[in-house]
């Protein structure tokens, strides 16, 4: 019987353990390196030549770069443009993340919810330290804006401080959800698809059109992170 659930676990692929730490280089690190490399390798190779004609590898970078510079003049302005590498970097690391996992024998690190806590608690660490370093103290207005009777503060300062303190916790649960529920429904139909043998023509089909959903569903669920980023980035940068 296929475990739809074993391609999540984390496997030690050269075994290291320093003063009881146990700093193992497992499937997951390996997938977040070739995510790396991938990333670092296109874009030295779309930036080589800046030929006026460019290349497909160069279009490519191209649009890349203006859709994320588009993304981030429509949520925080201008002014979010200084930010491009960290919105840049979290885009590509989540979408090579989300599309490596498509690839056989290859390991969803997304699909991990620490992976993606992270990455959610870099975002909001950045972002608060940011509005508080660009506007002081006054950064803590978020949680009362402008025009709100001081009779609502004891009700709606703690809604929105519980309210940004989840953005983490949100940012990072969608994100892994999203990329465990599709991975284990692709693999339980494949899984059918073997246990019915030559009757497996109708999971096949299933599976085929999952697959493609779930293509879909990984560059989604990276552009919504990185368009989630951009709107919490707006608010260090421009505080109400």
């Amino acid at each position: 019987m296929i475990d739809p659930l074993h391609q999540f676990v984390v496997s030690p692929l050269l075994k290291l353990e320093v003063g009881g730490v146990d700093l193992s280089f497992t499937n997951s690190s390996l997938a977040v390196l070739i995510a790396v490399a991938l990333t670092f390798v296109l874009f030295l190779c779309g930036l080589r030549k800046g030929g006026m004609i460019p290349n497909r590898i160069q279009a490519f970078v191209e649009i890349i770069y203006g859709f994320i510079s588009e993304t981030i003049t429509g949520n925080t302005g201008t002014a979010g443009l200084k930010y491009f590498p960290f919105v840049f970097s979290i885009f590509f690391f989540v979408l090579l993340g989300n599309l490596l996992g498509m690839v056989p024998y290859m390991f969803t690190f997304t699909s991990h919810i620490i992976v993606t806590f992270t990455l959610a608690m870099i975002v909001f660490l950045f972002v608060t330290i940011l509005g508080i370093v660009l506007h002081g103290f006054h950064f803590f207005s978020l949680f009362m804006p402008k025009g709100v009777s001081i009779f609502l503060a004891p009700i709606l300062v703690p809604v929105e401080m519980i309210s940004y303190l989840a953005r983490p916790v949100s940012l990072s649960v969608r994100l892994f959800a999203n990329m465990l529920a599709g991975h284990i429904m692709m693999k339980v139909f494949a899984g059918f698809v073997v246990m019915m043998g030559i009757f497996g023509i109708a999971p096949m089909a299933v599976n085929v059109v999952l697959t493609g959903l779930e293509v879909v569903i990984s560059m989604l669920q990276a552009y919504i992170f990185t368009v989630l980023t951009c709107v919490y980035l707006n608010d260090a940068v421009n505080l109400h």
